[in-house]
């Protein structure tokens, strides 16, 4: 912090610890250390320097993780800039798009030669284009990184200067850049980052990627504040890679989805080995977290687990709450505010509701973003009366405890009845012959909202005995009014790259619902 100035940089904050300790680990290129980094980082900031890389501008980071995309972002902080991490499986046209909306000036892409090839073609229409506009344009090489003098010394943020955007796409796939702040760092290793309570002795396994808030919290700010070492994992997450991570690093922290810790468990059930001995804990966050499910993770992996929720919005985890080993979270739970966070839930005209309505929640948090980039409009929704809202509907239950009933762009309004998908879904999961499975409203033909659930059945060969036992379930456990109008059988439930159910991949188009029409109800 320069008390002058007032004005502090996160690279040289993340980075001051001793220089011969680990901070990560990355199959391409091994163990890293602090000293490493700091040397790689500074380089990095002096090419940035030497190609004429305006401090203060946007960077593009298109990277999968690896050493290489934190020393980018690190070294980009250093020199005054803006990081935009994106995942590397975007397509060409994802990644012109995110360039264009954020008016970035610089691309790095660490991708393999034949997507850097394609990503290239856009991004140099792009960098025509806004030089014949007599713009600044768009620079994507930097060629050879090397140390040609001494470095500056990293730029200065103020606690309210945009240090990081982030991209989501919420439930309706269009994706929005999240103005995030030094203020917000700072608040979230407050606030969660107190119940982590990590030490220089960890070592951090994440599933999520960089790509994702979720992620990026748990591979960079959290472990490299407190001078920790992280697992960065090479492609998509899935439950034998994971398994394979947990027996190779030994990490003593291990952040995923319930979706994985799911397949995690089964993994283990068909006998392989899946060594869990070096955790100490286990965090899930991303979805819900069904109470058996986190019951049978205690008992399995034998390890506190921390149960969170969080929003890109808000930077990462705001409300969180240890569970299993006999705190058993009710349905829909995720925990009370941690340190540092005011949660309210509110009606559509923003005043506060009793215990046990649902409403709109409402969150007040340093950790709060300046707003959405372009959308003054969504930030005027989204950013209101102090504070954010979510997009999400909860209620408070006697004990100050919050519940989670579901998205607010997610509600069925069926019969004259606001119903929550999470609720279908619950009965449906109780059924032995369903897998999983989740809920999406449509129209009939008539124009008419219904519910349709799609089920991943526990035995694909016997998709009938699936559909009756769904059905059954339905009778047994919903109200007429709240039981959807179709059951469609299909082999996997979409997800994002990050792990999370893609619902609104689901959502039928025009040519057709998602999978192959099984029947319905």
């Amino acid at each position: 912090m320069n008390p002058a100035t007032g004005t502090a940089n996160p690279a040289e904050l993340l980075l001051a610890h001793p220089r011969d300790r680990r901070c990560g680990v990355d199959r391409r290129v091994g163990e890293v250390t602090y000293g490493d980094l700091r040397r790689a980082v500074k380089e990095y900031a002096g090419g940035l320097r030497a190609a004429g890389v305006r401090p203060g501008c946007r960077a593009v980071v298109v990277s999968d993780d690896c050493v290489a995309a934190i020393t980018a972002v690190l070294a980009l902080w250093w020199h005054g800039c803006v990081p935009v991490v994106l995942h590397p499986m975007l397509r060409p046209a994802e990644v012109a798009f995110i360039v264009r909306d954020s008016e970035a000036e610089f691309a790095e892409l660490n991708v393999d030669p034949e997507h850097a090839a394609a990503l290239q073609g856009d991004l140099g229409a792009i960098d025509a284009e806004r030089r014949a506009a007599g713009r600044a344009g768009l620079l994507t090489a930097l060629g050879p990184v090397r140390a040609s003098g001494p470095t500056p010394p990293p730029a200065g943020f103020r606690a309210t200067d945009e240090l990081l955007v982030q991209y989501t796409s919420g439930s309706t796939g269009r994706p929005r850049g999240v103005r995030h702040c030094l203020r917000a760092v700072h608040a979230i290793l407050r606030g969660v980052g107190s119940l982590l309570d990590l030490t220089p002795d960890d070592v951090v396994l994440s599933t999520a990627k960089l790509s994702f808030g979720y992620g990026f919290g748990n591979s960079l700010l959290y472990p490299y504040a407190a001078g920790a070492s992280s697992v960065l994992l090479e492609g998509p997450a899935d439950p034998y890679g994971v398994a394979a991570a947990l027996d190779a690093y030994r990490p003593t922290v291990l952040f995923s989805v319930p979706r994985l810790y799911a397949g995690l468990l089964e993994v283990a059930e068909q006998g392989k080995a899946v060594e869990t001995g070096s955790l100490r804990l286990a965090v899930a966050t991303g979805e819900h977290l069904p109470a058996g499910l986190a019951a049978r993770i205690t008992e399995a992996f034998d390890v506190p687990l921390i149960n969170g929720f969080g929003a890109t919005e808000v930077l990462h985890t705001v409300v969180a709450a240890a569970v299993g080993r006999g705190r058993a979270a009710g349905p829909g739970s995720i925990g009370f505010p941690v340190p540092g966070v005011t949660a309210t839930v509110r009606d559509d005209a923003g005043r506060a509701v009793g215990d046990g309505t649902p409403g709109r929640l409402h969150l007040t948090t340093e950790s709060a973003a300046l707003g959405y980039l372009n959308r003054p409009e969504d930030t005027a929704r989204a950013f209101a009366d102090g504070g954010v809202y979510t997009g999400d509907i909860a209620y408070r239950a006697a004990g100050g405890e919050l519940c989670h009933v579901g998205r607010a762009d997610d509600m069925l309004l069926l019969g004259g009845y606001k119903i929550a998908p999470a609720e279908i879904e619950r009965v449906v999961r109780a059924a032995p012959q369903a897998a999983d499975c989740a809920v999406v409203g449509s129209t009939d033909r008539t124009g008419l909202e219904q519910a349709t659930v799609y089920v991943v059945p526990r035995d694909p060969a016997y998709p009938d005995e699936a559909r009756k036992a769904v059905r059954s379930a339905l009778r047994a456990g919903l109200a007429p009014y709240k039981r959807p109008s179709r059951i469609e059988i299909i082999d996997e439930l979409p997800v994002t790259a990050n792990g999370k159910l893609a619902r609104f991949r689901l959502r039928p188009r025009p040519d057709g619902p998602v999978g192959s029409p099984e029947g319905s109800t």
